[in-house]
């Protein structure tokens, strides 16, 4: 069997914001398998300026590893724990080739990786709205919007302009409980040390459930600080990219001891990185939760259906499929607070 692969560029509606800058397009790669009955496909979500695999080469890599791969291998996987998101899309069309002989599928931008009741179409996941950088008034269009959706928790970025952002969450809390709204933000490392500090009281005042990445990954010491004086629960996700090994993640857990964790499958090495992520938490009383990472329709059904196997009740961060102008069909539909395969 042959796997093939391509470049694909997606298009956001909108310019979305985020402290790293404004997002405009998002590359990705599609991997494309064959066999004698129908085409299995997989999406390699590198994110360029982020990803740990984002290296210049990075496409030889790829072109390499498709002509070279060799399916019997058992250690490919250890063998690509440099390469996380490579690891995800091979993944993927390894998982569809295989369920395929038990399950077939015509449609190979949905297909039926994990059967449950979602893929039943009879029970969704629970989902936080995302809420985008931008003047007050964007803002406060998307929250209105996700409100109006009856979505129970929303996430803003935020760390561009701290005193409206501030504001924002301000109004929202006169008008919505914690009972009634849950409220998540994500810095993306925005903050200094000492700001991040006095941030973190401010937010706990506003009751709000989470912040993610507070300061910038690899301050290790600084962090552990924050998560063992915090008032405000801290989620890490940047601090997860680029620990590819096991005894690795359990040693940063172990030093920083933070609330929550993030996962994102195409940043972390797939289904089995983050598996060995939520085995590192769970062991030292950590809680977790799972993001996309603007992959296409492709990569985040693959995502959604692996989530819901875990059963985890709280809101995931699986809301990005309605971002581009340009993406595949999919079966995922978002109904209220739920995401869906239908």
């Amino acid at each position: 069997m042959q796997i093939h692969h391509k470049s694909f560029l997606l298009h956001f509606k909108n310019p979305s914001g985020t402290s790293r800058g404004v997002l405009t397009h998002k590359e990705t790669f599609i991997l494309s398998l064959e066999d004698k009955h129908q085409k299995h496909l997989g999406e390699c979500g590198l994110f360029r300026g982020l990803s740990a695999d984002d290296h210049p080469d990075y496409e030889q890599k790829l072109r390499t590893i498709c002509t070279e791969f060799d399916f019997s291998n058992p250690n490919w996987w250890q063998e690509l724990r440099e390469y996380p998101s490579i690891q995800f899309g091979l993944e993927q069309i390894r998982k569809a080739h295989e369920i395929s002989k038990i399950h077939p599928s015509n449609d190979p931008y949905n297909p039926i990786l994990f059967p449950s009741d979602f893929t039943k179409g009879e029970k969704g996941i629970p989902i936080n709205g995302l809420i985008w950088m931008g003047n007050i008034d964007f803002m406060k269009s998307q929250i209105k919007e996700k409100l109006d959706q009856n979505f129970h928790c929303i996430k803003l970025k935020i760390g561009v302009n701290w005193a409206e952002e501030k504001e924002i969450l301000k109004n929202l809390r006169k008008e919505f409980s914690k009972e009634d709204l849950e409220l998540r933000v994500d810095a993306n490392g925005a903050f200094s040390f000492e700001d991040a500090k006095a941030v973190l009281h401010e937010l706990a005042d506003l009751h709000v459930h989470s912040i993610e990445q507070p300061i910038k990954a690899r301050q290790t010491e600084e962090m552990a600080e924050l998560c063992a004086q915090t008032p405000t629960p801290i989620a890490l996700d940047e601090e997860l990219i680029g620990v590819f090994y096991e005894k690795d993640k359990y040693e940063l857990l172990r030093k920083i001891k933070p609330q929550y964790i993030i996962l994102k499958p195409s940043l972390v090495g797939g289904w089995k990185g983050s598996e060995e992520w939520i085995e590192a938490a769970e062991n030292q009383n950590i809680n977790w939760w799972i993001t996309s990472a603007l992959e296409s329709n492709l990569g985040l059904n693959a995502i959604a259906q692996w989530t819901f196997g875990w059963n985890n009740s709280m809101p995931q961060g699986l809301g990005t499929g309605g971002l581009f102008i340009n993406n595949f069909h999919s079966r995922l539909k978002v109904v209220g607070d739920n995401l869906f395969f239908l």
